[in-house]
């Protein structure tokens, strides 16, 4: 079965429980059995049956991608997103802004789950030109939407000057998320002093560039 012959997903409370069944099921089991796992035990450990499975995601290379860009926008939930949106009212810019970013990067470095994910994908890249299609289709904001939202109210308020919202995106997760996202491909992390170090100097850069006089 194709995704081609796949005209529309179901929908509904009840789609929508077995979907999320389905996407937990397999994030579990590629991550213990990686790619080659079969969709008969995807199927089994979400309860539901291998038409329901296709009936949602047309092939596994559909549902391995659900499962990846389902992910990797997790350590941007929960206190990293309240962080992140606390910082429109907060009075002292820059100590608000160090303190999100350290939430936000421990979020990244406890989700060992998600880091195995990245470590998957790269292992699995030369199957999936479409992940990558998709990634790129979705664009900046929509990668990073909490970022994208805290950057552009702070640009609101006068408080940050930014031409260039996506690149100012790139470069705030790059200050800040991407070394630790290059160590752990190496399965090796960054101590807690030199991640500390990197936060409130990637900040300080950040806010150099994109600061005002009054920030």
């Amino acid at each position: 079965m194709s995704v081609d012959s796949v005209k529309r997903p179901p929908s509904g409370p009840r789609a929508e429980l077995k979907r999320q069944a389905i996407l937990r099921a397999a994030r579990e089991l590629f991550l213990r059995e990686g790619f080659g796992v079969g969709m008969d035990s995807i199927a089994a450990e979400a309860g539901v049956s291998k038409v329901t499975v296709y009936n949602h995601f047309g092939s596994k290379e559909a549902l391995f991608t659900s499962v990846i860009t389902s992910a990797l926008d997790e350590p941007l939930a929960g206190e990293s997103s309240a962080a992140l949106e606390g910082l429109a009212d907060a009075g002292d810019l820059r100590a608000a802004l160090v303190e999100a970013a350290r939430t936000w990067v421990h979020a990244v470095r406890a989700n060992h789950e998600v880091t195995a994910l990245r470590n998957l994908v790269a292992a699995e890249l030369h199957r999936f030109p479409e992940l990558g299609e998709a990634w790129r289709h979705r664009g900046t904001e929509g990668h990073h939407p909490a970022v994208a939202g805290a950057l552009r109210t702070l640009a609101d308020q006068g408080r940050l000057v930014i031409p260039d919202l996506q690149v100012a995106v790139i470069q705030f997760y790059g200050l800040l998320v991407f070394p630790h996202m290059v160590f752990s491909s190496y399965g090796t992390q960054i101590d807690e002093d030199l991640t500390d170090r990197l936060i409130t100097s990637g900040v300080d850069m950040f806010l150099a560039h994109y600061g005002t006089q009054s920030t």
